[in-house]
C-alpha cells in the first residue's frame, strides 16, 4: 500500500489540475477543515521550492495574485502565499484568493 503526504497530494493536484486552485478549492478536495487553510499555504510555499529544484527549473508552482474586488489592486509583491486581509489602495476586504497551478516551463 502506498502512502502519500498531504504535501506529496497537493503537489499532484495542482500538476494535474486542468485550472489554477485556490486553497479553498484544495481543500475542499481533500475534504479538509477550514482551520488547516494556513497550512495548506504553507505547503505550497515548500511546494515550490521541491519543485523547482527536483524538475531542475522545468517546472514551476506559479500563483495568480490576490486581487480587490473593489477596485482592482493586484497584490504582486507578497513574501510568500496567502490572501491579504485588506486592499492598500482602498482599505476593501473584499479580495480574491489567490489560486496556484504546476506548469512545465517551456
Amino acid at each position: 500500500m502506498e502512502f502519500e503526504s498531504l504535501r506529496e497530494k497537493i503537489t499532484k493536484l495542482l500538476r494535474e489540475s486542468g485550472e489554477p486552485l485556490s486553497v479553498d478549492d484544495i481543500l475542499y478536495c481533500f475534504k479538509l477543515e477550514p482551520s488547516r487553510r494556513s497550512e495548506v499555504y504553507n505547503h505550497l510555499s515548500h511546494i515550490a521550492k521541491t519543485v523547482r529544484q527536483q524538475s531542475r527549473g522545468s517546472e514551476n508552482l506559479v500563483m495568480i495574485p490576490p486581487k480587490c474586488k473593489v477596485c482592482g489592486y493586484i497584490f504582486k509583491n507578497l513574501d510568500k502565499p496567502k490572501k491579504p486581509s485588506k486592499c492598500p489602495k482602498c482599505r476593501s476586504e473584499r479580495i480574491e484568493k489567490p489560486r496556484f497551478k504546476i506548469i512545465r516551463m517551456q
